[in-house]
């Protein structure tokens, strides 16, 4: 049962906090004072705080300001018969979660306390997480706190102590560039910086100066020397995101870098010393890639010294439940629209979704929930529809009566994964030649280009002319 600690010196206030939370599932207790409320604190170990402004001896905010140092993670509500604006923001600025006026309202009451409760419940989560995962904290605070997520935090301590190159493998939205991170801040270049490059959102003709840089006069429309991203990076660590995408021949000069630890700048006579680590990851199947000539397998095989396979949300449900409520929090904040609670129903709706998006879906999703709920608590109606669920959810998640995906949803995965596997065949066949893959799939070149790039494949540009 939460608790809550009142710390009041008129007795009908205290009786009268108690008459309002107690039938709310609360377990109420009340101090006199301060000296006596911080014995309490330490003792009793309460959720929450209801602290009034005006006490024998040390006041409210005496008292406020000596709790943020003992127990910084407990919130406290002050309360107080003087509305005063300077009194209110001094309070805050010693970390009040909120400042409430008597006679106060019930309902203002009560939502501040619920509110206040379940920041409490993150807090806690979030502190255990740090203790328990240790320099691996944020990954598990970021991903959630299940055995898969555990199991990827020790191959990230295992390989961030070394010089190895990695490859992280996952769909899109598994969080791969949060893995990336935390290698580079276990490591021993974590003081250095961290840049990361998303390999297909670079223009084609772009992408070697981007990296290698270039010298002034080196093409048209270079005025000025500029340094590459390779070089911004220089003692820290480089994170190639969706290396699948690299074109060929820039394929060759990273090999080139990644072997001699050197790099030459477009337009530069000599090359210059690097000291980074390479980082990249794919959402593809990288090695079937390399054994169809779209992915160099030397290159391959030098980034894939380590590997780790993130797997996606469906594979851990047990995780939907903290992310969800991390993501309701944030946008509780960002929306300052204080939602309390995720509804029993509506996480049954969450953990049978099969989340094609993966965890950024359900940022989204949440998200918009939010923006659309007119209560307090995140309702089921409010998801079904941004997730097209339309079978009533089981009151536990993955149970035999589970909701099922809509057969025109099941259909629409079906026959997308049935064009990525055939697109991909036709690629193979062609060594990549689009305009071939085109006639031999009987469909039009533009049609192609943009089922590509909405399949996620590599390779979505025209090609030469």
């Amino acid at each position: 049962m939460p608790k809550v600690l009142v710390i009041d010196d008129d007795p009908i206030g205290g009786r009268l906090l108690r008459a309002i939370l107690a039938p709310e599932g609360l377990d109420v207790i009340v101090a006199g004072d301060g000296a006596v409320g911080l014995e309490l604190v330490a003792s009793e170990a309460p959720d929450v705080l209801i602290l009034d402004l005006r006490l024998p001896g040390a006041d409210g905010l005496e008292v406020l300001a000596r709790l943020r140092a003992t127990h910084p993670s407990l919130p406290v509500i002050m309360l107080t018969a003087y509305g005063e604006v300077r009194t209110a923001v001094r309070a805050t600025q010693l970390g009040a979660f909120d400042y409430l006026t008597k006679p106060v309202e019930h309902e203002q009451l009560l939502f501040s306390v619920k509110r206040a409760l379940e920041t409490h419940v993150l807090r806690v989560e979030v502190e255990e997480l740090r203790r328990s995962a240790g320099l691996g904290a944020s990954l598990a605070i970021s991903m959630g706190p299940s055995a898969a997520v555990e199991a990827i935090a020790a191959q990230v301590r295992t390989v961030a102590a070394t010089s190895f190159s990695v490859l992280i493998l996952g769909e899109t939205g598994t969080g791969k560039e949060l893995v990336a991170q935390a290698i580079h801040r276990q490591s021993e270049r974590r003081n250095h910086p961290f840049v990361a490059i998303d390999c297909g959102a670079i223009p084609e003709a772009l992408v070697e100066s981007e990296l290698f840089g270039h010298e002034r006069g080196a093409f048209t429309g270079a005025a000025e020397r500029k340094q590459g991203q390779f070089g911004v990076a220089e003692g820290g660590t480089v994170f190639l995101d969706e290396i699948g995408n690299l074109p060929l021949k820039l394929q060759a000069k990273l090999l080139r870098v990644l072997e001699s630890r050197e790099v030459k700048a477009i337009g530069s006579t000599k090359s210059s010393p690097l000291d980074v680590r390479f980082l990249a990851a794919t959402n593809h199947d990288l090695h079937a890639l390399a054994r169809s000539g779209r992915f160099r397998q030397d290159l391959y095989f030098r980034l894939a010294q380590y590997s780790i396979l993130l797997p996606a949300l469906r594979e851990r449900p047990s995780d939907i439940p903290y992310l969800a409520r991390h993501c309701m929090e944030e946008v509780s904040v960002e929306l300052r629209r204080p939602m309390l609670s995720i509804a029993q129903e509506a996480q049954a709706v969450l953990q049978a979704y099969p989340w094609p998006g993966n965890v950024r879906e359900l940022r989204n999703v949440v998200r918009q929930g939010v923006l659309e709920s007119k209560g307090l608590t995140l309702r089921k109606e409010a998801l079904v529809r941004l997730l097209r669920v339309t079978a009533k959810p089981a009151a536990v998640a993955g149970g035999d009566d589970a909701p099922l995906p809509s057969l025109r949803r099941a259909a629409q995965d079906a026959a997308r994964e049935a064009e990525r596997s055939l697109i991909g065949e036709a690629l193979a066949r062609t060594q990549g030649n689009k305009s071939q893959a085109a006639r031999l799939l009987q469909t039009d070149y533009k049609t192609l280009l943009l089922k590509i790039k909405s399949l996620g494949l590599p390779g979505g540009r025209p090609d030469p002319r």
